[in-house]
């Protein structure tokens, strides 16, 4: 989001971006003798703002620079530039997780870093940069509890008014570092808060207006949709009754006529089966229920039947049922063999096969 962000304010002039963008402008304080020095850090630059003694304590809640700085000056937030000499650098290298919380991964590294104890002094750390390994060099700065509050105290009655203290490197200028414990730290009332929530709460009750009547509106719809679709209910059911059946009534014929013509008619298979079954064989039932063809006879070939029986287009894998059973009487076996029907699209028997005319 950051970056697309300032994809977008690439495009608007140098000074609309400077009118939208929120200011990083500080007022840095730095006591020199007896006197204090006032810089500005405006972007990446230093101005000299004034010199003028350590004002005094003007009252709780009243501003000792109100009546010595200009309007804008006056608003900015006000951090403690303590010299070079007053604190301690120690670069370190650190995993990419201590990113998220830097100020604590550093806490405990203050006593293996540096003589003092970590309740003596105040510290913060800025990452450096980034490793091709992702770790990070990461620097601590530490400086000592005493003397910041004395630093801070020769401030008078701005000390109650920082923001922060930072601490200038070999060339006088801020590190980026707060040294502040984050409960010290002087945060100045916006004026604008209180209007921004009253214009956020009119902003909110317009919203809801607004989408009252747009539910209001598709209620209003939907009513007049039901009172429309009711209307028409009972034909469109009446349509999809009478499609309905006669959909069952095409897909019911269609299927039988498909059940019919898949299978070979009888006539077809006692045709098949005169040609095929030899002298001396009788048949006393023939039952075609399903797919599956039923003989039950007597024939002194029975054993022979099977074979007879096979490579027939009427039907395939003929195969006796049971034990053979002789019968005296005619001195033949009784038998039972089945077969399933094929369709009646198989392909003919082979030419190999023997046909015999009707008895």
């Amino acid at each position: 989001m950051a970056w697309w962000g300032a994809g977008l304010a690439a495009w608007l002039p140098a000074g609309w971006r400077q009118a939208l963008a929120a200011s990083t402008d500080r007022l840095l304080l730095q006591v020199q003798g007896e006197g204090l020095q006032l810089r500005r850090q405006a972007g990446g630059g230093l101005q000299d703002v004034a010199s003028l003694p350590v004002p005094a304590a003007a009252g709780e809640g009243i501003d000792p620079l109100a009546g010595v700085l200009a309007t804008q000056a006056a608003d900015m937030p006000r951090w403690l530039l303590l010299p070079a000499a007053s604190g301690l650098r120690r670069n370190l290298l650190l995993p990419a997780a201590a990113r998220e919380r830097l100020r604590e991964v550093l806490g405990f590294e203050i006593e293996r870093q540096t003589p003092f104890a970590a309740a003596d002094v105040l510290y913060d750390g800025r990452v450096l940069g980034v490793r091709d390994d992702g770790q990070l060099q990461a620097e601590l700065v530490v400086v000592p509890r005493a003397r910041a509050d004395a630093a801070t105290a020769r401030l008078g009655g701005l000390a109650g008014w920082l923001a922060g203290i930072d601490l200038a490197d070999a060339e006088g200028r801020p590190l980026g570092v707060n040294l502040f414990p984050p409960a010290q730290r002087y945060r100045r009332a916006n004026p604008w808060r209180g209007w921004n929530l009253v214009f956020a709460a009119v902003a909110l009750i317009a919203l809801l207006l607004g989408l009252s009547q747009v539910v209001e509106n598709r209620r209003a719809a939907v009513t007049r949709l039901q009172a429309e679709v009711a209307q028409r209910s009972a034909q469109a059911r009446n349509v999809a009754q009478q499609r309905q059946r006669l959909v069952d009534a095409v897909e019911g014929g269609t299927y039988l006529q498909a059940q019919r013509n898949a299978r070979p008619s009888v006539i077809e298979a006692m045709d098949e089966l005169a040609r095929r079954l030899p002298d001396g064989t009788y048949l006393e039932k023939v039952s075609i229920e399903g797919g599956q063809l039923t003989l039950i006879g007597l024939s002194n070939q029975a054993a022979a039947l099977v074979g007879k029986l096979e490579g027939a287009r009427q039907w395939r894998a003929p195969a006796l049922s049971g034990a053979l059973q002789p019968d005296v009487r005619t001195r033949s076996d009784r038998f039972t063999l089945v077969a399933q029907l094929n369709d009646a699209a198989a392909p003919p028997p082979a030419s190999g096969a023997v046909s015999r005319a009707p008895r």
